[in-house]
C-alpha cells in the first residue's frame, strides 16, 4: 500500500510539473487545471491561518496569481509544484494576518495584499506538501497534546522557535525538542503511508 501511495505521489508531482512548464508557455488552460487541483486545499489552509472567508479567497486568488507569473522560475529539484504552492499560500496568509494585527483599525478584507518575494522562503519549521494533508492530519491525532499544540503554533500562526516559547512560557530547549518530535512523527506519516488509531485534536 505504502509503494502504492509513493507511486500516485509522483505520478501527481510529475503532472503538475508539466502543468507548470505549460503554464510558463503561456497555458492558461494549464493553470485552470492546477488550480482545480489544488485550489480547495489552499483555501482550507489560509482559511484556518486568516480566519475570514473574504480573505481566504482573495488570497486563493493571489497565490494562482503569482505562480502564472512565477512559473519561468519553477526549479523541480527545489520542491515539487505543491510544496510551492504550499509554501507561497502560507507565507501569504501570514502576511495577511500580521497586517491585520498591526492595523487593527483595518476590518477584515480591507487591507491591502501585501507584498512577498516570488520565491517564498521555507517557513519555519514545517512544511506540508499539498498531496500529504491527509495524512498528516490523521497523524496530527497520534501526537501528545503538548506536541500537537506546539506545531499548530508554529504551522498555523507562523511563529518562530522564540514566539512559541515567550507565547505558551515553555523553555525554548523544550520546545524545539517537542517539535522535533512532532515533525519526526508527521514525515514518518508521509513517507510510510496512512497511520492507524487517535483522533485529530481542534
Amino acid at each position: 500500500m505504502a509503494g502504492t501511495d509513493r507511486t500516485l505521489r509522483d505520478f501527481d508531482a510529475e503532472a503538475d510539473r508539466l502543468l507548470v512548464r505549460d503554464v510558463a508557455s503561456g497555458s492558461t488552460e494549464s493553470l485552470a487545471r492546477l488550480y482545480d487541483r489544488h485550489a480547495a486545499t489552499v483555501y482550507g489552509l489560509v482559511r484556518r491561518i486568516v480566519q475570514v472567508s473574504e480573505d481566504a479567497e482573495e488570497l486563493v486568488q493571489d497565490v494562482f496569481a503569482q505562480v502564472w507569473l512565477d512559473a519561468r522560475r519553477y526549479e523541480a529539484s527545489r520542491a515539487t509544484v505543491a510544496a510551492l504552492i504550499v509554501m507561497l499560500a502560507r507565507a501569504r496568509a501570514i502576511e495577511r494576518l500580521r497586517a491585520r494585527r498591526a492595523r487593527p483599525d483595518l476590518g477584515p478584507g480591507s487591507e491591502t495584499t501585501p507584498v512577498v518575494p516570488s520565491t517564498p522562503p521555507e517557513p519555519e519549521p514545517v512544511t506540508i506538501a499539498l498531496g500529504e494533508v491527509d495524512r498528516v492530519r490523521e497523524a496530527l491525532g497520534t501526537l501528545p497534546d503538548a506536541e500537537h499544540e506546539l506545531l499548530q503554533l508554529a504551522y498555523f500562526e507562523g511563529l518562530t522557535y522564540t514566539g512559541i516559547a515567550d507565547r505558551t512560557g515553555v523553555p525554548l530547549g523544550t520546545v524545539k525538542t517537542r517539535l522535533r518530535s512532532a515533525l519526526a512523527t508527521l514525515r514518518e506519516a508521509v513517507t510510510s503511508g496512512p497511520t492507524t488509531g487517535g483522533t485529530i485534536h481542534r
